[in-house]
């Protein structure tokens, strides 16, 4: 199923991801950041409705000389710093970096903005490229992996997807939420998954 989810990432299909029963575990909707266009920011939203991040490798974000957030806040007043937290609620430290908008988005929250601002960062490769071409605070939050020894979420195992494929370090995600406010069970992701023929992975086997 891993084969077939690293086959399907790089032919520029959606695959789902769960990560782990002991984890969040959540399924997240998963794109090669170089497959993005506004039509898969208008799916996300309204078959994921999570959170729609843009998940940089821990390569990437060195690249571009990005920090986490709580990097950054550690930095700030005392009411920022005792904000952060010593670990979330399963266990580990938060991916967050900043939010970011291309500098040729409107408002930056439209499909299309998204899909720009999202296309054009898989594209940046400097610190120089990143300032000169985005803005932050912006609508699309980026994340950055941690090694995959250390951290085992979403960020990590679809980063190793795209490594595995040959690809940059930079993918799309969503969590995929269910109707009753709930993060969606893995199997209603499987029902979504066999009535969309997409690849649901199982991110324990990476």
């Amino acid at each position: 199923m891993i084969e077939d989810a690293i086959k399907a990432l790089k032919n520029g299909d959606m695959v789902l991801l769960h990560d782990a029963s002991g984890r969040e575990d959540e399924v997240d909707m998963v794109v090669h950041a170089s497959a993005v266009k506004p039509e898969t920011i208008r799916r996300m939203r309204k078959d994921g409705g999570g959170l729609i991040c843009l998940a940089l490798s821990k390569e990437k974000g060195e690249s571009l000389d990005l920090p986490y957030m709580t990097e950054l806040m550690i930095k700030s007043n005392d009411t920022v710093r005792n904000m952060i937290p010593v670990k979330t609620a399963y266990g580990d430290k938060p991916a967050f970096s900043l939010s970011v908008n291309h500098r040729d988005t409107y408002t930056g929250i439209t499909d299309r903005d998204r899909a720009l601002t999202i296309t054009e960062l898989e594209r940046a490769d400097s610190p120089d490229e990143l300032a000169g071409n985005f803005y932050a605070p912006g609508h699309v939050h980026l994340l950055i992996a941690r090694s995959i020894e250390e951290r085992r979420g979403h960020t990590e195992l679809s980063t190793e997807l795209a490594r595995r494929a040959g690809m940059t370090g930079a993918v799309v995600l969503c969590e995929m939420m269910a109707d009753d406010g709930n993060a969606m069970s893995v199997e209603e992701a499987g029902r979504y998954a066999e009535d969309n023929g997409i690849i649901l992975a199982d991110g324990g086997m990476l």
